[in-house]
């Protein structure tokens, strides 16, 4: 992986004044408008921004659990909406890695040196990412990661891409960048400095983090365990499950973890020489929620019993 530093970027011009616009913009102030707008139960206003978005991103209501627009009460249940049974049928063999969410693939590759690979001349660093949790950044270190951005069209719940238990919950504030192609290309370590939830677990394969990148007009985010999370003080937050006296948290392959309220991306995170990216899993590849993309590591799996060992 080329260093952002000695590589130059692909940015356009174009690329480079939407990102400038955006370092102006208030963005914790119009993501506050936007949690008011999304939770308005007016029935014209919400069933007017209902209906704009599906024919702008040609949402395919066929696909969820409640298909008439105006069954939802606001904007944000139609946005988090659930989709029907077995339209989403999740990869279940034990050597697979399941798609957390409907997106498309933003980069995929090593974790070299520290440093996760961004856009062409832009990447960053994984301690920066993990809010500087130096265990957990050691234990990630020449592993697997991912990026897949989810646009305004798709559906927005996260799910589990291998079963796992909750060991630790990292709410980490920062700036509320959009997560576009566009600035993706354009502003230096984008996804260590929007606000996120680092969500880190522990797998039979090692440890496993999906963390979720808010941006801009990503109002908040949820998780099944803990609700909204988003404390009102501007320093990382952390939650330790492994040293808490309640239940663990262990949640199977293709379980709902959390969802959006409102876009974003999800970026993966796998230890050294536990999987392998599925051979199609690629920049700009369009995945879904369950699909297979990777598998476990042969060394990782158990081996199979000898058919013709004698007692």
């Amino acid at each position: 992986m080329s260093s952002a530093n000695n590589t130059p970027s692909d940015a356009s011009l174009a690329d480079r004044l939407f990102a400038f616009i955006l370092y102006l913009l208030p963005h914790h102030l119009l993501s506050q408008l936007m949690h008011w707008l999304t939770r308005c139960e007016w029935v014209p206003l919400k069933n007017l921004l209902i209906r704009g978005i599906i024919k702008l991103y040609k949402v395919d209501m066929a696909l969820a659990e409640q298909p008439d627009p105006e069954q939802y009460p606001t904007f944000n249940a139609f946005f988090t909406r659930a989709l029907k049974p077995d339209v989403r049928p999740i990869s279940n063999e034990a050597s697979t890695i399941a798609s957390p969410v409907d997106g498309a693939v933003s980069q995929a590759g090593d974790i070299a040196d520290g440093r996760i690979f961004q856009a062409k001349g832009q990447d960053y660093s994984l301690e920066e990412l993990l809010g500087g949790d130096a265990e957990w950044t050691e234990r990630f270190s020449d592993g697997k990661f991912a990026t897949i951005y989810l646009s305004p069209r798709d559906y927005h719940r996260i799910h589990m891409p291998l079963a796992g238990e909750l060991k630790r919950m990292i709410h980490i504030p920062g700036r509320l960048f959009s997560v576009s192609p566009s600035t993706t290309r354009a502003v230096p370590r984008l996804f260590s400095r929007n606000e996120r939830v680092v969500n880190l677990f522990e797998t039979d394969h090692g440890p496993m983090a999906v963390i979720m990148v808010g941006a801009i007009f990503v109002a908040s985010m949820d998780t099944v365990w803990a609700g909204t999370v988003a404390p009102i003080s501007q320093r990382i937050n952390q939650w330790d499950y492994q040293q808490r006296s309640s239940l663990p948290v262990n949640l199977t392959k293709g379980d709902e973890m959390g969802r959006f309220n409102m876009g974003s991306t999800v970026i993966l995170l796998f230890g050294k020489d536990a999987i392998e990216w599925s051979e199609g899993f690629l920049a700009d590849a369009k995945v879904v929620m369950g699909e297979q993309i990777a598998t476990i590591s042969p060394e990782q799996m158990p081996e199979a019993p000898d058919i013709n060992e004698q007692d």
